[in-house]
């Protein structure tokens, strides 16, 4: 099971405003404000109210081969994911549908954020 991601982005503000409008159709929203110190970066920590679990980190990026799959409640909130994430400035992998290669119920859709990420959001029926 897992706990948290920090993803490294080329522009921390950028990033923040882009996951912040993006992410605003799951309920998730910018919960703390790390400031490292002794060696540690400075992280923005994205959650759901309950558990912060989304980090991101200012650096240097490489996102060839990641992947972030998130679960949508329904097909509604998968297709608001999709509208908010292409108006903060994702591209579309691919718009809501239905996967019937992996499974007659899998309903999901892939957005690239401004750093190369593959975001995808999904709801197993």
């Amino acid at each position: 099971m897992l706990d948290h991601i920090i993803i490294t982005v080329s522009d921390l503000e950028r990033s923040v405003a882009f996951y912040t409008d993006a992410l605003k159709a799951l309920n998730i929203s910018l919960a703390m404000d790390f400031k490292g110190q002794d060696g540690h970066p400075d992280l923005k920590g994205f959650g759901d109210g309950k558990t912060v679990f989304l980090w991101l980190k200012e650096g240097k990026v490489n996102a060839n081969g990641v992947h972030i799959g998130l679960v949508g409640k329904d097909h509604a909130q998968i297709k608001a994911f999709y509208t908010s994430a292409i108006a903060a400035g994702a591209q579309s992998m691919y718009a809501p549908k239905v996967f019937t290669e992996y499974y007659p119920g899998y309903f999901a859709t892939w957005i690239i954020d401004p750093d190369g990420y593959e975001i995808e959001l999904v709801h197993k029926a």
